[in-house]
């Protein structure tokens, strides 16, 4: 019943993906949001999945990967950690990555950027990554890292599709539209790298305050969102020198 309401979902709204050609020599930035224990290892946390999911490990192995590659090219990567304190509550969720446990940290798989320099670690206390960034004095640490590296094209992948990710990208986008992200040109969001959480409707139903949240209907929904605000959606990354991106240009 669900996967037959998923396909009716994306036959009435098909997304179209592609493929994002990286030239090696430009300035190319990636975001990874909340890719932490909390929300994607198993019994973390009260929003953490209770059992393994396919989605999230495809999730962390391709953001895994992109990093990998990031790094080896020393290109800048930003890295949100939801980090939130006890006396504050996000609604309507539970008490989740609370400052100080390790709900709040990197999975074991990406604990190694910790230790890269071209790696900008941001702890956030709210979904969206852009107001999470503002300080006390009104200055934006995730601005500030897209003008001082020049980017011209953001990558973003994370979790989860349809909250955190795409709170990130409205704001951004908004902030390029109104020109504060100069020279931001493209925000992309990865499809294969980013996941959201699946609570069938029977258990949201047993559960006091609880909201049903099928994960794929959810995650096409994110996507879909993402591309009306003005992001595009790739099902494929990839770099590629600019030598062999004019051949192809010319053909």
């Amino acid at each position: 019943m669900v996967s037959d309401t998923v396909e009716l979902l994306k036959n009435q709204i098909p997304l179209e993906q592609e493929t994002l050609v990286l030239p090696e020599d430009a300035a190319n930035g990636l975001v990874l949001v909340d890719i932490i224990n909390g929300f994607c290892t198993v019994g973390a946390g009260n929003l953490a999945p209770r059992e393994p999911n396919r989605q999230i490990s495809g999730m962390i192995n391709e953001s895994a990967r992109l990093a990998r590659l990031f790094c080896e090219k020393n290109l800048p990567i930003m890295v949100f950690l939801d980090t939130h304190h006890p006396n504050k509550p996000e609604e309507p969720y539970p008490p989740h990555c609370l400052a100080g446990t390790d709900e709040s940290n990197l999975v074991p798989a990406l604990q190694w950027l910790e230790d890269e320099a071209n790696v900008t670690i941001r702890r956030k206390d709210c979904f969206d990554g852009y107001l999470g960034s503002v300080e006390e004095d009104g200055s934006n640490v995730f601005v500030d890292w897209v003008k001082k590296n020049k980017i011209k094209t953001l990558l973003v992948v994370g979790i989860c599709t349809d909250i955190c990710v795409l709170d990130f990208v409205c704001s951004t986008m908004s902030a390029k539209n109104r020109g504060f992200l100069k020279p931001l040109e493209d925000v992309v969001v990865y499809s294969h790298a980013c996941a959201t959480f699946d609570v069938p409707l029977e258990v949201a139903r047993n559960t006091k305050g609880g909201l049903a949240h099928p994960q794929e209907f959810m995650h096409h929904v994110g996507l879909y969102m993402a591309k009306e605000r003005g992001a595009k959606i790739a099902n494929q990354v990839c770099f590629a020198a600019a030598e062999k991106l004019e051949s192809k240009a010319s053909v």
